[in-house]
């Protein structure tokens, strides 16, 4: 199959990863890298063998690149996103999609309008852990999903985040940052949203950064840092979410599905890997179950592969827009459902992505 000829815009710390992917999967052939720093996309270029580096104007205007992975902090997402696509390149970009409902329309409009593909992280729940959580539920082993939780409790990201102050303003906080990924895990494994309900609070009006090279800097806080939100699935399901940078430490699950048969225990839904636990009604022990899928490591770039074989084959592809913007929505409506005091009716939806089907050679993505 013919390589896909991939640009990345935006080489801070989580491009590395992206960069190690065309190790990985054959069809991906990263050609070119840019920042608005130079020097950071010289180094990543430098560190991972890509043959070019340019300004990121210089690599929408190639017409030998296909595919651009945007790796910009959220706040710029949209911009160069829609830069991209009204170059003519397919679109893969980083969590979220936007940072409101009016960014990720415009963006849905008009890759649907060029005809070009969009996608968006996180693309941890085609990894081995949710893919054979997603394989346990489609084959039954909890029943009917009932109900479920998600917790990601932590206290922010001052202290080891080279430069941590977009957390906290506008597109930031713990629900844009992290619940993308314990949302489209539970999107993908039980399906849509049709309403939420969300309380809200900023504990910390302020932070004093203790990482390098900015030690000492106060970020003026502008976003709640610590959010819940209660989802009502389009299937019948009601699941409980909470996000905090407020919090020193807890010892709750990351997400737990609960069924008519059993209860499922996934794993970290920021990584690939497990465990996957199971007990089934009846037994008084959990049983972890050996993953049956590949990519059981960080394999951050997974989602872009997918994209890419889906260029070449013609189907859809996994870590979709419609999805990424349903997660998006559903992230807004649990603001607004805070600020409002009242139940947030989803006006978008989408599909649960097609699973992996089993035996994959590593690296390739297809049948």
């Amino acid at each position: 199959m013919e390589k896909v000829k991939v640009g990345i815009i935006g080489c801070g710390k989580i491009s590395g990863i992206y960069c190690q992917a065309k190790q990985v999967f054959e069809i991906l052939d990263i050609v070119a890298c840019a920042d608005l720093i130079p020097e950071r996309a010289k180094a990543r270029a430098e560190e991972y063998g890509i043959p070019r580096v340019c300004s990121p104007e210089e690599l929408l205007n190639d017409p030998e690149i296909e595919l651009v992975v945007n790796l910009t902090i959220p706040q710029a997402h949209a911009e160069v996103c829609l830069a991209a696509l009204e170059a003519g390149k397919h679109v893969y970009v980083e969590k979220p999609l936007g940072i409101d409902r009016e960014e990720g329309q415009k963006l849905l409009a008009t890759a649907r309008a060029k005809g070009l593909r969009l996608g968006a992280a996180p693309d941890t729940f085609l990894g081995a852990g949710l893919q054979t959580c997603r394989k346990l539920i489609d084959d039954g082993w909890i029943g009917r999903p009932v109900a479920a939780t998600a917790s990601m409790l932590s206290h922010g990201h001052e202290t080891w985040h080279p430069d941590p102050e977009f957390y906290y303003k506008r597109g930031g906080g713990p629900m844009f940052d992290m619940g993308p990924y314990y949302l489209t895990a539970l999107i993908s494994l039980i399906g849509p949203v049709r309403s939420v309900v969300g309380c809200t609070r900023t504990t910390f009006p302020q932070r004093t950064i203790l990482s390098e090279p900015k030690r000492g800097q106060i970020i003026d806080v502008e976003v709640p840092t610590h959010v819940i939100g209660i989802l009502d699935f389009a299937q019948g399901s009601l699941a409980t979410i909470v996000t905090s940078f407020d919090v020193w430490g807890g010892q709750v699950p990351r997400i737990e599905i609960y069924g008519t048969e059993g209860t499922l225990s996934v794993p970290d839904p920021n990584t690939f890997a497990g465990p996957v636990l199971l007990r089934r009604g009846g037994s008084k022990e959990w049983t972890e179950i050996p993953l049956v899928f590949g990519y059981n490591t960080n394999s951050r770039g997974l989602g872009v592969a997918d994209m890419a074989h889906a260029i070449r084959s013609g189907r859809a592809h996994r870590a979709n827009e419609q999805l990424a913007y349903h997660v998006l929505d559903v992230m807004v409506s649990i603001h607004d459902a805070a600020e409002a005091g009242r139940r947030v009716e989803l006006e978008s939806t989408c599909q649960r992505p097609a699973p992996f089907p089993l035996g994959l050679p590593a690296g390739i993505l297809d049948d």
